[in-house]
């Protein structure tokens, strides 16, 4: 999708909060992350009644969006009790057709720009 590699060019010569957010293959992020991503590219179902919800931006990591653009999705930690810290973050309308999807495994405290 020609729009999606727009956003990636924009991400890679961005100057401020998104220098260094560097990159991670799908192939390499843990085997819950890119279940997480094919749910995301079918529309669903989810396991967490959380996702797919409007993600704020709060913290400024991500390129600014308008209200809406950004939506999150819980990566199931194994283990874990409630839905954990990793979360993966696209951004794009619709969602099944995402520009760009991110990943945190810190809850929001740092990304990496999931390569297409």
């Amino acid at each position: 999708m020609v729009v999606g590699f727009l956003l990636v060019g924009a991400l890679a010569q961005a100057k401020g909060p998104v220098d260094g957010l560097g990159s991670v293959a799908l192939s390499v992020l843990p085997p819950e992350a890119q279940q997480t991503q094919r749910l995301i590219l079918a529309g669903g179902p989810f396991p967490y009644a959380k996702d797919g919800v409007v993600f704020g931006n709060f913290e400024r990591v991500l390129p600014r969006r308008e209200r809406g653009f950004y939506r999150e999705y819980t990566v199931p930690t194994p283990g874990s009790r409630n839905r954990g810290a990793r979360r993966i973050v696209c951004g794009g309308h619709p969602p099944t057709q995402p520009d760009a999807c991110f990943y945190t495994a810190d809850h929001y405290a740092s990304f990496k720009h999931i390569a297409p």
